[in-house]
């Protein structure tokens, strides 16, 4: 696998949904700011930045596991976080089934490559 990890299609889900989760986010109550709107824009973006700094580093096959398997605690605890917005109230059951859906198939995407870093090593 050659290019950049924004050809990744793990990325593009990944970035696509943190913006959603950032426009969502906008209307979550003002005491909320630094506690669950921080926290769930957080690690929705630490998704994105994990697969990009093990995806530039994926020569070293250890890394790069650790990096994806970063990604996916990351996804993990944007998932609960969705949790505590719908238990406020501050989704609605169908946004959060949506986002949780794209979370677990980032989540089974990033498992893959994790247990396959061979197959995303640069060609030579």
């Amino acid at each position: 696998m050659t290019g950049s990890f924004k050809d990744l299609k793990v990325y593009k889900l990944a970035f696509e949904t943190a913006s959603d989760i950032f426009k969502l986010t906008k209307a979550f109550p003002k005491e909320e700011r630094y506690s669950l709107t921080d926290q769930i824009r957080r690690s929705s973006r630490s998704v994105c930045v994990n697969i990009g700094e093990g995806y530039r580093k994926r020569i070293y096959p250890k890394h790069f596991t650790s990096k994806m398997t970063d990604a996916d605690g990351e996804a993990t605890e944007t998932s609960i976080w969705l949790d505590f917005a719908l238990d406020c109230e501050y989704i609605d059951q169908q946004v959060h089934t949506n986002l949780q859906t794209k979370y677990q198939e980032i989540g089974r995407m990033l498992n893959g490559m994790a247990q396959n870093p061979e197959k995303f090593l640069p060609k030579s």
